[in-house]
């Protein structure tokens, strides 16, 4: 009886011993080169913040040497073109969004680089929404005040952002389409100083960033209307979305990941691939990514580069659409 007992004992606790998990294998570097990684903006802002949470993580994991080489200017448009100019074997990468990979490729009559011929896509990191605010001393209370008044002074509201074919911008022009609104679109050389003429009152109403906009919300500088998801948000819980204010399928995401230049060996990417979901996974970079409002995504190249062909054909049509002129 007790031999039994033993023997069923032991089968049982062998069972329990192949199903419990392993320890995930530390990802695997993919060169022995220090790896340059480009972001297309300013340091400090979202872009920049966000990427170095993932890509500093992976470097860490991977013993990678990762250098940030910030360049920013012309909408993001000189970044990417020297990701494209970098070598293709992993040790150039960097970032590309909504603006630099679908938004651009419509506004801008040229660019200096072709998404779909110059560049491989690496991973999607994360997504980040966009937030409806007015100055906290504004008459405005809901998207349906906004719209309302907007009807009632056509072409006197306007919105700033933090430049042109931003998510700040195109959400701005997707309201306007969807709302049938005429409000003025005024352009900024950055966030932060949209920020300031809003709460100055030099703007009626403004689509910021989750990561720029809470710190003003939370300090009762500026009054939330409502968030550009589908859903609503965890930093916003009481805050409803524009499609629950009425307008009715509204989204827009400010999407982020990463790209190589063209000819980077598959392997290579699915190594990078590899490095920078396991980042994903980190307690730190996802605590980090929560406190700023975006929420980490992963998958492989193919899955980001269906994202990226879907927001091309939506800002595409909406550009179209709304006759937005196309830059130079």
């Amino acid at each position: 009886m007790l031999r039994t007992l033993a023997s069923g004992f032991a089968l049982a606790l062998a069972a329990i011993t192949i199903t419990l998990p392993c320890a995930a294998a530390p990802p695997q570097p993919w060169t022995d080169k220090p790896v340059t990684f480009v972001v297309p903006s300013a340091a400090g802002g979202s872009p920049d913040v966000l990427s170095r949470l993932v890509v500093n993580q992976a470097s860490r994991d991977s013993g990678v040497t990762m250098v940030i080489d910030n360049r920013p200017g012309a909408a993001g448009n000189l970044g990417i073109a020297a990701i494209r100019r970098g070598a293709p074997d992993g040790t150039t990468i960097g970032f590309g969004n909504i603006n630099t990979l679908a938004v651009n490729r419509s506004l801008f009559r040229k660019l200096p680089y072709d998404v779909d011929r110059d560049l491989v896509p690496v991973i999607h990191l994360f997504s980040l929404y966009n937030v409806l605010i007015v100055p906290v001393n504004s008459p405005l209370h809901s998207v349906q005040d906004l719209i309302a008044r907007a009807h009632a002074q056509p072409g006197k509201l306007s919105y700033g952002a933090s430049g042109v074919g931003t998510t700040g911008h195109m959400g701005g022009e997707l309201f306007k389409s969807m709302a049938k609104a005429d409000v003025a679109f005024i352009p900024y050389n950055g966030g932060p100083a949209a920020l300031q003429d809003l709460m100055g009152g030099r703007l009626d109403f403004m689509f910021g960033n989750t990561s720029e906009a809470m710190p003003l919300i939370r300090g009762g500088k500026v009054r939330p209307l409502a968030v550009s998801s589908l859903k609503r948000i965890a930093l916003l819980p009481e805050v409803p979305t524009l499609d629950e204010a009425g307008l009715k399928g509204y989204e827009t995401v400010a999407w982020g990941g990463v790209v190589a230049p063209r000819g980077t060996p598959a392997a290579v990417v699915d190594k990078v691939n590899a490095a920078l979901q396991s980042a994903l996974q980190a307690p730190d970079v996802r605590k980090g990514l929560a406190a700023l409002g975006a929420e980490p995504a992963g998958g492989s190249p193919a899955q980001f580069r269906q994202l990226i062909d879907a927001e091309t054909a939506k800002w595409r049509d909406l550009i179209a659409n709304a006759h937005i002129e196309k830059l130079d």
